[in-house]
């Protein structure tokens, strides 16, 4: 059986994609893959300087390449409002959303609303953009909403009800893990919510993908030459992503991952969570809280 590459992601003329973090990293290789297949791709970014750069070099490999800017800082509620407001008053119809962007094992700080940082830039951003997007995606035939996660959702991971932003102690290990773990629990929620929609809803994971998602892992300047080794580049990082956002055959509530050992490397395929992911008492919780953090609530 042949391995899943970009060579077969389906003609995309005619789709609009909007994906968060898209001007490095897996992200960049997501947008960058998207374009060269003909979509309409919004690199939903907080540095436009850094998108800019970034529209430039898709632009070097695919000249005609349709692609646009739109600020969005996750870690701001205020931001992810205007940046919502503004796709969907541009953009009626959406046929992806791909929740890429994140921030992993930061030292300990807050977003403007308070949030710790990795609960609330890689769930409760991705949480809020996505409920007040939805409109916008519900009417669209074969619409997905596509939402990285880690292995990382299965390292020390948890969802601390009782501590949710880390005020009482604070470890960036298990923050991340919270943070990932919750990027799946919204998933199968949201899924489960779709049920009978035109819109479906995916997860997928990197791997071991060497970029600067690793900037805040301590010692990572010493570690470069082992990462370099063992894991992947971002492009196949990004491959995962690209097979639950276009595959024909993908389908609602399913998780992409690298084939190879341990899933840190390879080709993509649907791979299992964790038990604790697919607990539905804890997703509906999640949820919960989460719209009452948030403010947001979904149409479905």
């Amino acid at each position: 059986m042949s391995k899943w590459t970009t060579a077969n992601i389906p003609d995309q003329t005619g789709r609009t994609a909007v994906i968060t973090g898209a001007n490095t990293g897996l992200g960049y290789e997501t947008a960058a893959a998207l374009a060269a297949k003909g979509a309409h791709v919004v690199l939903a970014v907080r540095n436009l300087d850094k998108g800019k750069g970034a529209v430039d070099r898709i632009r070097q490999t695919t000249p005609d390449a349709d692609v646009v800017l739109q600020e969005l800082d996750l870690s701001s509620l205020q931001s992810i409002r205007e940046a919502a407001e503004a796709l969907r008053t541009n953009y009626p119809e959406i046929d992806l959303l791909i929740n890429n962007a994140g921030v992993m094992w930061t030292p300990k700080e807050t977003t403007a609303d308070g949030f710790e940082m990795q609960f609330g830039t890689n769930h409760l951003g991705h949480f809020a953009f996505t409920g007040l997007l939805l409109d916008n995606l519900l009417p669209v035939q074969g619409s997905r909403v596509v939402t990285v996660s880690s292995m990382g959702h299965r390292i020390r991971a948890a969802i601390h009800f009782d501590d949710l932003q880390w005020e009482r102690r604070y470890n960036r290990v298990e923050a991340y893990g919270q943070a990932k773990l919750a990027n799946l629990l919204f998933t199968y929620e949201l899924q489960r919510r779709l049920t009978g929609a035109e819109t479906v809803a995916l997860a997928a994971h990197p791997g071991g993908s060497s970029t600067e998602l690793m900037r805040h892992v301590p010692a990572a300047g010493i570690l470069t030459p082992v990462v370099e080794r063992l894991f992947q580049d971002a492009a196949m990082g990004a491959l995962p992503t690209l097979r639950a956002a276009t595959d024909p055959a993908a389908f609602g509530g399913q998780y992409y991952g690298p084939d190879g050992l341990l899933q840190q490397t390879g080709h993509p395929k649907v791979v299992g969570s964790s038990d604790q992911s697919h607990d539905t008492a804890l997703q509906q919780r999640l949820w919960a809280v989460s719209e009452e953090l948030t403010g947001v609530t979904f149409p479905v």
